[in-house]
């Protein structure tokens, strides 16, 4: 039996792919070949799929929706886990004060958040624009517009390196600005509890609409990207740094700059992954000679390149 169809036996249910195209699956639209790519339909069979892994000693990565990713134009050697398509039940319990949702780490920020919001609970406002998933907005503590994920987190499910299954409270998560104990201990988020409070509909539903204006005003969304590129430096704003060094609509092939968003880099066409981490390079280099600040990528890399 090959890797992929070993693979296949351990996960059970689910789809497992070779040589798949990682630009299918990122929303920069870059990347090169994963050597196995799999979506396991339970959170079981992602369990078993990494412990496999693990004990075969093949390189792995797990994503959700991929938005905020590099891949290597040379792909990514061993396998890639995708849980945004099959992780992605949400359970809800109508509390006194409001509402406890408890949800796999597939699912959609964005959707969750509008559905939380269309049903009269408030706090989530801030997600509605945030393209990931849950278990990827967890795992980086993400936020928007004042809002971040530690304002509305109860507690996590997530599996360590040796396969425990395990059961982390809000206070033990050590949520900061874009990092967690998720990111510090390698830990893969399988699902989490949030709780929202209630409000008045027709203001929150007039909030999220107002954000969403916002954010396609003020964002390249016409282009693909992975969202924010750089993360905020103590003291400053990464977009206006960028801005005032000159670098809107700054190129390296068709990576790009985004003339609306300094903050953004986008493919504005056929973008390869070695353009985007030039570019990111040149930004950081250029933006340090004149404000003596570097800049730190809040986007991931993986992969070949």
């Amino acid at each position: 039996m090959t890797l992929a169809e070993q693979l296949e036996t351990v996960i059970g249910q689910g789809q497992v792919c070779e040589n798949e195209p990682m630009k299918n699956h990122t929303t920069f639209r870059i990347g090169g070949p994963a050597d196995i790519f799999v979506c396991p339909k339970t959170e079981e069979g992602l369990i078993r799929g990494l412990k496999w892994c693990r004990e075969k000693k093949i390189s792995f990565y797990v994503i959700g929706n991929g938005s905020n990713l590099l891949v290597g134009d040379k792909g990514f050697r061993g396998v890639v886990f995708q849980v945004c398509k099959n992780l992605d039940f949400v359970e809800t319990e109508i509390t006194p004060s409001g509402i406890c949702v408890r949800a796999g780490a597939g699912v959609m920020l964005a959707k969750l958040a509008r559905d939380v919001s269309a049903r009269g609970y408030t706090g989530f406002e801030f997600a509605t624009g945030i393209p990931g998933t849950l278990g990827g907005a967890v795992t980086m503590n993400a936020g928007a517009y004042g809002g971040e994920m530690k304002q509305v987190l109860v507690s996590v499910r997530a599996v360590n390196m040796a396969g425990e299954v395990l059961e982390i409270s809000l206070k033990d998560l050590e949520l900061g600005y874009r990092t967690s104990r998720i990111q510090k201990e390698a830990l893969i988020v399988l699902s989490a509890v949030l709780k929202f409070a209630r409000g008045d509909a027709e203001a929150i539903l007039e909030q999220v609409e107002e954000l969403s204006r916002q954010r396609k005003e003020k964002q390249p969304l016409e282009y693909p990207s992975a969202g924010s590129t750089f993360k905020r430096p103590e003291g400053y704003f990464a977009g206006k740094l960028i801005q005032d060094a000159g670098l809107k609509g700054y190129r390296v092939g068709d990576a790009m700059v985004s003339e609306k968003h300094s903050g953004f880099v986008i493919n504005a066409g056929a973008a390869t992954a070695s353009q985007v981490r030039q570019l990111m390079q040149d930004v950081d280099a250029i933006v340090y000679e004149k404000f003596q600040v570097h800049l730190e990528p809040e986007v991931r890399m993986i992969g070949e390149f």
